[in-house]
């Protein structure tokens, strides 16, 4: 079968929504210069891309991907748009691969974009009556339900998560606070910068900032700090999720090109790493933060390989509670994971992360000497993706 691997993984900087660099910048804006960047730095022609393929996450559902094709210059090439919420752009890859893989395409552009920033609201007529609106609506990601809000996260996938697993509030802020000190050393060592581009972000008076920095990780974070954040629901007895211990709201965009093995051999592009599998799962909405449990172990049966091969982890932070739930239950090396921060820190752009997680990943090995990295986070409406890859 041929092998699908990667040419080029970029990603903008993550800005903190609505307050920071990019609240002026559109997913249209963010796509189109991932797109053009990864494809620069992949040597690839443009006329070898077949298509791309693009999470977005409430923005319209347009096709946002395709936008990219045609503001790059590539009118013949296709797009598509994927939603699998936070998960998205792992199956945006996962797909791209599988193209290649079946023989069906040589070189896919794959990623993902949120900005929540500039995100449209949609206004929608409540079922049942003649003039009821919700304002601000968005598709729910699973039925409503006292155990599993579909709008409240923090108790649907924080809170639930930090029961099952027998978390305390004290083990999420460590880890919050490790993703923060993490994600700042990452910065001031330019660890991000093979991987970012920078953008011209659009200021409310009309000028342009050079934006090429992180926003969101917080160099002041302290422990102290992070324990004295009240609960998001005091209401309820023991509730240890607050906004310290949760992601971040963010804008960012991240992308990939994937092509055959053997052509990127052939025609000199720059291998820099192979996409061993990738996999999904469903599982109750209400044990959604779980879902890593779950995808792990699948992923890495379809990739041929053992837990303790795995050199670098990326569990997404959506909550402190995850990753911790996953490395208590799986047996990962906490030291492994998220090792140049996650979601508490860096932030989660829900479209953007799963292609960000892996940006950072294929860089982060090709430093370390190689091996065996894997993504995986959980996503909305109780689902988990995952993505293992190998740099060789």
């Amino acid at each position: 079968m041929t092998e699908a691997v990667i040419v080029s993984a970029v990603r903008t900087p993550i800005g903190t929504a609505r307050k920071g660099a990019l609240a002026n910048t559109t997913a249209l804006e963010l796509a189109h210069e991932v797109v053009g960047e990864t494809l620069r730095r992949s040597t690839v022609d443009p006329g070898r891309v077949e298509d791309i393929i693009f999470a977005e996450s409430g923005w319209g559902g347009g096709d946002i991907a395709r936008h990219a094709a045609v503001t790059n210059w590539m009118p013949r090439v296709p797009g598509q748009a994927i939603n699998r919420h936070c998960a998205g752009s792992l199956a945006s890859v996962g797909n791209a691969a599988a193209a290649i893989r079946a023989d069906m395409n040589d070189v896919v552009i794959a990623g993902g974009v949120q900005s929540t920033s500039t995100a449209p609201t949609m206004r929608w007529r409540v079922p049942g009556t003649a003039d009821e609106y919700v304002d601000n609506w968005l598709s729910p990601t699973h039925p409503d339900s006292t155990e599993a809000p579909n709008r409240d996260m923090s108790i649907t996938v924080g809170w639930n998560t930090a029961r099952a697993a027998d978390i305390d509030r004290e083990a999420m802020d460590r880890w919050a606070l490790r993703s923060h000190q993490r994600a700042v050393a990452a910065i001031d060592a330019g660890l991000f910068d093979d991987e970012i581009v920078a953008v011209k972000a659009l200021q409310l008076d009309g000028s342009y900032r050079d934006f090429g920095v992180d926003e969101h990780p917080r160099r002041s974070s302290t422990y102290e700090k992070l324990a004295s954040l009240a609960p998001l629901h005091p209401e309820i007895d023991g509730f240890s999720i607050t906004a310290g211990n949760a992601s971040g709201v963010n804008d960012a965009a991240a992308a990939l090109t994937l092509a055959n093995a053997e052509l990127a051999e052939a025609e000199g592009w720059p291998v820099l790493a192979r996409i061993r599998s990738w996999a999904a799962v469903g599982i109750e909405p209400a044990l959604m933060g779980l879902g890593v449990v779950d995808v792990v172990p699948l992923a890495l049966r379809k990739a041929g390989v053992e837990l303790d091969d795995v050199a670098v982890w990326e569990i997404n932070e959506a909550f402190a509670s995850v990753p911790i739930a996953a490395c208590r239950r799986l047996g990962i090396d906490e030291d492994k994971v998220n090792m140049l921060g996650s979601g508490c820190s860096l932030g989660h752009p829900v479209a953007a992360s799963g292609a960000r997680m892996l940006t950072t990943l294929t860089h982060q090995l090709r430093r370390s000497g190689g091996g065996v990295g894997v993504a995986a986070m959980c996503a909305g409406g109780g689902q988990a993706g995952a993505v293992v890859l190998e740099v060789f």
